[in-house]
């Protein structure tokens, strides 16, 4: 099978050509650098916009070295809403996403460009509460995982409706560190 980054055309003989879809998927996980920022467009579309810090360990001879990346990360939608309301600075997050570049023209004619992840899923690692604070229960379900689909519990069962709309136990949820 010849792969072509290309659709076959009309026109070609060739039945085994074939059209390779190209993959942008990033999976990364980190610390929030600051608290997430919400904005609205002005069509009214919730935008929120974080960075997180993610370390990577290696050995170089005999001493063990620590590389830290910054990345910023962009949500939309219902997602957007959900990571303003439960991330924070500091807290472990867990982002799915794909890499999008933006590419302008500045005022003095030089070019631009900027790489972001834009989240689909996110994650967020347990948040332990000093023993002085109360915890609601809407605390307790920050833990669970936010989707770019339906979120939020189902008034009948208390469920999260999440990916590929399977419902989802809250006590399950809480249960799932990683």
């Amino acid at each position: 099978m010849i792969f072509s980054k290309h659709p076959p055309s009309p026109d070609s003989n060739r039945a085994t050509e074939a059209y390779m879809n190209n993959l942008n998927s990033v999976l990364i996980e980190g610390n929030m650098v600051r608290d997430p920022l919400i904005r609205s467009t002005p069509k009214g579309t919730q935008v929120c916009n974080f960075s997180i810090a993610s370390n990577r360990f290696y050995r170089q001879d005999s001493n063990l070295e620590k590389e830290t990346g910054f990345f910023e990360i962009e949500a939309w939608g219902k997602l957007a809403t959900a990571c303003s309301t439960q991330g924070r600075k500091g807290r472990g997050v867990r982002v799915v996403g794909r890499l999008k570049q933006d590419r302008w023209t500045g005022s003095d004619g030089k070019s631009h460009n900027k790489v972001a992840i834009v989240a689909e899923h996110v994650e967020y690692r347990t948040d332990f509460k000093k023993s002085d604070e109360t915890v609601s229960e809407s605390d307790n379900l920050a833990d669970a995982a936010f989707f770019t689909g339906e979120y939020g519990p189902n008034e009948e069962t208390g469920a999260f409706s999440g990916h590929r709309e399977e419902n989802v136990d809250v006590e399950e949820l809480q249960a799932v560190s990683f």
